[in-house]
């Protein structure tokens, strides 16, 4: 394991409960959410608490500019995604190739704050909540107003972009590096949802103003886009993988990918791998590159059509098992895709799950910041093609391909282990690892984050296509894989290349354990 003090780390960042759970990347957004559950409030509530807090207190990540994905799962046997991703406007310009950042990377509204109504509304009828946004959101309003130790990865972030983020209008002076962020406009905006409810983010003066401030910006985004941007309930995907059935969100999420993965990885005795052996993270990479090869076929399933039965078939999967060689790397297949959100979920006393992702794309998403809001916009249109043949061509109303999966596995037809993390690309393979190590090698969650990970592919820091693994994997490690013709690279232990993930575990004695990554500023907060 990681030569750092793990136990501190391991106090600093997990929580035990019998009542309930909240994991997120900051410790105030997991307190706000615990506060939700202390008093009798669900997990989908006790989310939404957590979720405002991190608009706030985690702006460079996610905020009510961005979307956001959740998989929802109870003991009753109900299961459902709630895919909160914004559309492209109806009005969009002649692109030759999308910018990353930019009023012309600001191409898709914003389904976060829907996707919040979407998960209350079902949160009231199928679980008897009876929390209001007036009693949700008063946390991330006071640390709107009243101000916030800016994060270490605030900081970070804000220091890394250093030279770029001075170009965006008001981003660099409005989001502070180091010391109080006060967000006065935000709060107002967020005080406004709770007097008028989530649609007024859409409908009305709130929204002229955004669309207002999204045109003198430059980008095409207008009201009427606005009006109509809705989170859409779907069925989760699912998978077994060994005594657990995995959900994960449907196209145009990348769910089915990380399915993929476990789906190949089932096809081999993983449980007499040792998880610190370079035949573990051998296994791991090959089974992703194999899925990888699929996931160019993923799109908005409302313009292309795809078949994630085969891709998930038993056959299927067995036949990309049998092309990988326990000797031999094959080639990375796949283009980068940057990405950063943070994850979040909670449980509550009745087994309740909610396990989500919220997202602006890229660090502070586009760079458009709407002063008179305090909201920063996400760049999600980045992530479509100029190319008018590619599936992820951009268009009218077309949501585009989609990193966030988030996912819980549930045994015997209960949650038992909810997860996911930051990174794009990476989120699919910080999964397979984790996942292989809580259920094939009973790691507890935080045995499973803090143990080495690894990245395939480039990053905004490493332009080859080379298998970037965390040194404290170890030297032989690094060597053998270097001799199977993986490109290695070693990176820094707790690397933030790594992600931020988080897990709650649900044991069969009814004990939680959850953790947040310690790569993150976040932790578990039980009750």
């Amino acid at each position: 394991m990681a030569a750092y003090d793990f136990h501190s780390r391991e106090a600093a960042h997990t929580a035990k409960s019998r009542q309930g759970m909240v994991t997120t990347p900051h410790r105030a957004a997991s307190e706000a959410g615990a506060k939700v559950l202390k008093r009798g409030g669900t997990a989908i509530e006790a989310v939404i608490a957590a979720g405002a807090a991190l608009t706030v207190l985690y702006p460079h990540f996610c905020g009510l500019g961005g979307d956001a994905i959740w998989i929802v799962a109870d003991t009753e046997g109900r299961r459902q995604a709630i895919m909160g991703i914004g559309q492209a406007a109806e009005s969009l310009p002649k692109l030759d190739a999308i910018p990353t950042r930019g009023p012309l990377s600001a191409l898709t509204t914003a389904a976060l704050v829907d996707s919040w109504g979407e998960a209350l509304n079902y949160s009231c009828i199928h679980w008897q909540g009876r929390e209001s946004f007036s009693s949700l959101l008063g946390d991330a309003i006071e640390f709107a107003s009243g101000g916030f130790p800016v994060s270490q990865s605030q900081a970070h972030w804000h220091a890394f972009r250093e030279g770029e983020i001075e170009a965006w209008p008001g981003v660099a002076s409005f989001f502070v590096k180091r010391g109080i962020q006060r967000q006065p406009q935000l709060a107002g905006v967020l005080k406004e949802i709770t007097l008028h409810g989530h649609r007024a983010f859409y409908e009305g003066d709130l929204a002229q103003r955004m669309a207002a401030g999204l045109e003198a910006a430059g980008s095409p985004i207008r009201k009427r886009d606005l009006e109509r941007t809705h989170a859409r309930m779907a069925e989760p995907l699912s998978l077994i993988y060994r005594d657990v059935e995995l959900l994960a969100p449907p196209p145009p999420s990348q769910g089915v990918t990380t399915l993929s993965i476990m789906g190949i990885l089932s096809n081999f005795a993983m449980q007499d791998v040792s998880p610190n052996s370079p035949d573990f993270y051998h296994l791991c990479a090959e089974a992703i590159k194999q899925a990888f090869l699929e996931r160019g076929g993923i799109a908005d399933p409302d313009h292309v059509v795809q078949d994630c039965a085969a891709w998930l078939a038993k056959d299927f999967l067995a036949a990309k098992a049998e092309k990988i060689d326990r000797n031999v790397a094959l080639p990375w297949p796949q283009p980068f895709r940057h990405g950063d959100t943070v994850f979040l979920a909670a449980t509550d006393a009745k087994g309740r799950s909610a396990s989500v992702l919220q997202s602006t794309y890229y660090d502070w998403g586009s760079g458009v910041l709407l002063e008179d809001t305090g909201i920063l916009w996400q760049n999600r249109g980045a992530a479509f093609s100029a190319d008018p043949a590619s599936i992820n061509a951009i268009a009218p109303g077309k949501r585009p391909f989609y990193t966030l999966n988030p996912g819980i596995a549930l045994r015997e037809g209960k949650p038992a282990i909810l997860y996911g993390t930051q990174g794009a690309d990476g989120q699919p393979q910080t999964l397979t690892l984790l996942l292989s190590r809580l259920i094939d090698h009973g790691f507890s969650p935080f045995e499973a984050l803090s143990a080495p990970r690894f990245l395939l592919g480039r990053t905004f820091s490493d332009s080859r296509d080379n298998l970037k693994i965390e040194q404290s994997a170890g030297v032989e490690v690094l060597h053998t894989l270097g001799s199977y013709g993986h490109g290695v690279v070693a990176i820094p232990e707790l690397s933030a290349l790594a992600g931020q993930a988080g897990i709650i575990s649900i044991g069969r004695d009814g004990v939680i354990e959850g953790a947040h990554d310690p790569r993150s500023d976040g932790c578990a907060v039980g009750v």
